[in-house]
């Protein structure tokens, strides 16, 4: 439950949708969880080509939208001996309207119809869609016919939205935890913007309380259908009527003053009209007493039903608006003695420049890159379910394809196709544009990580390896020096093919050297353990901390050609060591260093395996080529044939089907719109100049100077992200004044649904992949998820495999000096470092053998820990008064030894004249220790005390046998 005096994410009411029908209308009837509160929309089905939809803005309760229901159906029965449709019919249930699209005949409305849990973020839940399903709007009478109409559709069909497309009613999908938990400024207690009040919606809460049908109890699978699951709330009420008990009134419905509207069409929940209802300032100030629940505007670049909620986003309420993402979520439990962990992937595709492999490459004149994938790296302590008290952290890479206008010509039919640089940039005007995008949103420092060839034969990958780092050092000229963008260069595909050398070590150096500059995401304050013995490997975080959170500043941002093999195995490696980190962070574990062959790094691998294959799926058109066991060198020898089948299969998939895919996505994403006497999507030779509309309008106009490619307001507000800097002052936002128990931000209703009738093997946390349950071994001793399950394997060393002998020097004494393989013969003895760019300083503590790998030079302050690692005190000079105390102790003792010695010469002398000057202090020392003088009387009692012991109790000596005597006499007498 979320506690009172915060901000919170405001969570949608309307989450089940019935569809009825008439012949002149449709009527989409919306309710909240509990089925107490309903909305209605009107689309009118008597218009051929436009979208008419109404939202009357009220809310009603079930006896309300019952009764409503029952006239609409009354009114639209036929009359006596009159043919037609019969009255109002229920069409189709669903979960959420994905949007309207219309191509060249009336619009369609896609709805959710099954919906699946994959992921909990804290309290809140994400969904997969499972299926959907068309709805055509327009009336058969009134309906426009055209013979292209059906290619469309099946065009847009092809887009499957059951495949990888997510939404949530309550979290923002779109947004990375880090913004998402960041305050929203609200100025003087009112909206984000008061200069920009039309632009908010402000509720205020009355004193009106809603109605809990308990009959309204459903059982959820883990595959929710909306025909099963959503009532029909037009049952008649013969039979008996069911009693209603009413909820605690702090959940009381408020009247809804809308600035967006038409201000005569606000409502009051009861149906009754507002007339000339204005935003009173004072109703909507924020108080002590009240709860704030925040919607911030979806940030669009990852919505991919934008073009299909344009229509309808500022004309109905904003509950019905459902924002998807496309890409990859997926989760799981690390089960760490009975305490869930829940490690949580999300992967967020871009909907600028979208494409498949060859034919979207480079960048568009907007600055969207192809194949952008945003990945975020969540863990959090799943022991609580409350969102402001859970421990989060999470980590936010990038990908993206090379920011310069390049392609690859796919006419020959070659496995490779030529690299062509197809424009000249010499101002880096397209660069510029990404990344300031990537400023905007992610703050500094930016680290690209280039993964392409460097040296080949013949020239491919390296021509635009160094136009982008001749592009990098120009636009770092106008930037900050603090600021500057950092470039990495590593020949990745050239490393693996070396012999004695390992990819993942060398990747395990780059992710410690990012994660020091970027650091991530932790909600809550540094523990005080970790800041009275702090770890080396955490020191020099560059990170922005506060008293309650600390905050990512800057990104990875890696690439290579395609983005998909090699970058996936790039970004497993920061993950890692990001992972590592998290979790020390957390409390879990002690030291922030993973074992490869743990269940913590394979339930990693697994997921990242996964998001691997499905984002070569929607780009390329296979799985993963080369998986991550295979730069391990761990893949089974079957994996050479599966290899050969996958690219194989990326290669059918480019030469014959990327063309249909690709004029599906541009039609589904609104970047193509047919209009009747223009060309079809099909007819066009080329989709260029949809995705570069600037050439369209003739010279370029700017408004910055070519020095200048950062926006000022970005800049201003580095290292931090101007997007979080921002929060609420810019875009549409909503702003709800409530109570704490509203189930519109109370988190309980959401989390637990105790409207319900569940099972535990219902349940996603139950369903929810376990480290102990699916990954550790069955004959396991230890049950932690942190320890190897087998010997430690090469990653955990600088070679493939691990050295038998190593000297002081970390050198096998057996090695070679012969310098072997690359993908041109031999290298050099004068390469110092596989790894280039800005890193290369960081990596000068290595020891490069002679078979060009690299070991780390050991020594004492390695093998040890310092006093401060493992007391947390540091050896230290002592200051000058204890300086001075050791004197005068040190003296004391010279004095005392200087004594004894003149007084055993003097008695050596024998003169009885001599005075001797004696101390009090013991000439005893360390050495030799002189035995005490025992008196006659002392040594008797002992050796009674000894005797007794061994032969008992003897005769009593005289004085014994007086004093019994006499006690005898006193006591008797």
């Amino acid at each position: 439950m979320e506690t009172p005096n915060v901000q919170c994410s405001l969570i949608s009411c309307t989450q089940k949708i019935v569809i009825y029908e008439t012949k002149a209308r449709y009527f989409i009837v919306g309710s909240n969880n509990t089925e107490t509160k309903f909305r209605v929309l009107k689309i009118d089905r008597m218009e051929a080509r436009e979208l008419v939809i109404i939202d009357d803005k009220v809310e009603y309760s079930r006896k309300e939208i019952r009764e409503l229901l029952m006239r609409i159906d009354v009114g639209n029965r036929p009359r006596l001996l009159q043919k037609g449709p019969v009255g109002l019919k229920r069409t189709v249930s669903a979960f959420g309207i994905v949007g309207f699209v219309r191509f060249l005949e009336g619009y369609y409305m896609v709805l959710i119809t099954k919906r699946r849990r994959v992921a909990l973020i804290g309290p809140h839940t994400i969904y997969k869609i499972e299926d959907t399903s068309l709805v055509y709007i327009p009336n058969d009478m009134v309906r426009y016919s055209h013979p292209d109409e059906q290619r469309y559709l099946k065009m847009f069909q092809n887009v499957d939205l059951s495949s990888n497309f997510y939404f949530s009613y309550s979290y923002d999908v779109t947004r990375t935890l880090q913004y998402n938990l960041m305050p929203c400024k609200l100025s003087n207690g009112l909206c984000p913007n008061e200069a920009k009040a039309s632009e908010a919606e402000f509720w205020r809460t009355e004193g009106v309380q809603d109605e809990f049908i308990h009959d309204s109890i459903h059982s959820e699978a883990d595959i929710e259908d909306a025909s099963c699951a959503i009532q029909n709330p037009l049952e008649s009420e013969e039979g008996g009527v069911h009693a209603e008990p009413k909820l605690p009134s702090s959940s009381s419905s408020p009247n809804l003053v809308n600035g967006i509207g038409d201000k005569n069409d606000c409502k009051a929940t009861n149906g009754q009209n507002l007339p000339n209802a204005e935003p009173n300032v004072s109703d909507t100030k924020i108080t002590e007493a009240d709860v704030c629940g925040i919607r911030i505007e979806p940030y669009w670049k990852f919505v991919w039903n934008e073009n299909m909620l344009k229509k309808v986003y500022n004309e109905i309420q904003s509950d019905w608006i459902l924002v998807i993402v496309h890409g990859f979520i997926g989760q799981s439990n690390i089960n760490v003695f009975g305490r869930s962990i829940y490690l949580t992937l999300i992967a967020r595709r871009s909907n600028l420049f979208a494409g498949t492999r060859f034919l979207k490459r480079g960048a568009n004149t907007k600055g969207g890159v192809a194949n952008e994938v945003e990945t975020e790296q969540i863990v959090h302590d799943a022991s609580l379910s409350s969102f402001g008290k859970i421990r989060f952290t999470s980590f936010v890479q990038l990908r993206g394809s090379i920011p310069l206008h390049w392609s690859q010509d796919v006419n020959k039919m070659v496995p490779k196709p030529p690299i062509a640089l197809d424009q000249s940039d010499p101002y880096g005007f397209v660069a510029g544009q990404h990344l300031n995008q990537v400023l905007r949103r992610y703050g500094t420092p930016i680290i690209i990580l280039d993964l392409v060839k460097k040296r080949e034969k013949k020239r491919h990958e390296s021509i635009i390896s160094e136009e982008l780092v001749n592009v990098v050092h120009y636009l770092n000229q106008f930037l900050p020096v603090e600021h500057n963008i950092k470039y990495i260069g590593f020949d990745m595909a050239r490393v693996n093919k070396t012999k004695n050398t390992n990819v993942l070590f060398r990747l395990a150096e780059i992710a410690e050297y990012c994660l020091r500059r970027t650091s991530f995401f932790q909600s809550h304050p540094t523990f005080f353990c970790r800041e009275l013995r702090p770890n080396s490997k955490c020191r020099g975080l560059l990170a922005s901390s506060s008293e309650t959170f600390k905050r990512q500043c800057g990104v990875v941002r890696t690439n290579c050609v395609d983005c998909l093999d090699r970058t996936n195995t790039a970004q497993f490696a920061i993950g890692k060591a990001a992972l590592a980190m998290q979790l020390h962070a957390l409390g879990i574990i002690d030291c922030p260093v993973l074992d490869f062959d743990s269940d913590c790094v394979r339930m990693l691998e697994d997921l990242y395996e996964d998001q691997g294959d499905t984002l070569a799926l929607q780009y390329g058109g296979s799985h993963l080529v080369h998986r991550i066991k295979s730069y391990r060198k761990v893949a089974p020898r079957t994996s050479s044939a599966r290899d050969i089948m996958q690219t194989l299969s990326r290669y059918y998939s480019n030469a014959f089907s990327d063309s249909d895919k690709q004029q599906a996505i541009n039609l589904f994403l609104g970047i193509f719109e047919p209009y009747e006497g223009s060309l079809n999507i099909w007819e066009l030779s080329t989709d260029f100049y949809l995705h570069n509309d600037i050439t369209l309008k003739g010279p370029r106009t700017r408004t910055r100077r070519y020095t200048q490619w950062w926006e000022l307001p970005v800049v201003r507000s580095l290292p931090f992200a101007y997007e979080e800097e921002s929060k609420g002052l810019e875009g549409h936002t909503i702003v709800l004044k409530t109570t704490a128990h509203d189930e519109r931000v109370d988190a309980f209703w959401e989390y637990y649904k105790p409207y319900e009738l569940t099972t535990l093997d219902e349940q996603y946390c139950f369903n929810m992949p376990n480290s102990i349950r699916d990954f550790m071994p069955k004959s396991a001793s230890n049950f932690s998820p942190f320890s190897p399950r087998v010997g430690r394997r090469k990653e955990e060393y600088g070679t493939s495999v691990p050295e038998a002998n190593p000297n002081v020097s970390g050198k096998d004494s057996t090695s070679s000096t012969t310098s072997t393989g690359s993908e041109e013969g031999t290298t050099s003895d004068s390469d110092k470092t596989d790894i280039e760019g800005d890193i290369r300083s960081a990596v000068e503590n290595t020891a490069v053998t002679g078979d060009g790998s690299r070991h780390e030079l050991f020594s004492l302050k390695k093998l040890f820990a310092t006093m401060k690692e493992t007391y947390g005190v540091e050896i230290k000079n002592p200051n000058e008064g204890s300086m001075h105390l050791y004197r005068n102790f040190a003296s004391i003792g010279e004095l005392a030894a200087q004594a004894s010695v003149t007084e055993a010469k003097a008695s050596d002398i024998g003169s009885s004249n001599l005075i001797i000057t004696r101390v009090v202090t013991s000439a005893d020392s360390s050495r030799a220790v002189q035995p005490p003088t025992v008196s006659r009387a002392a040594v008797d009692i002992y050796q009674q005390y000894v005797s007794r012991g061994k032969l008992g109790a003897g005769p009593p000596t005289k004085s014994d046998l007086s004093a019994y005597q006499r006690y005898v006499a006193s006591a008797y007498q």
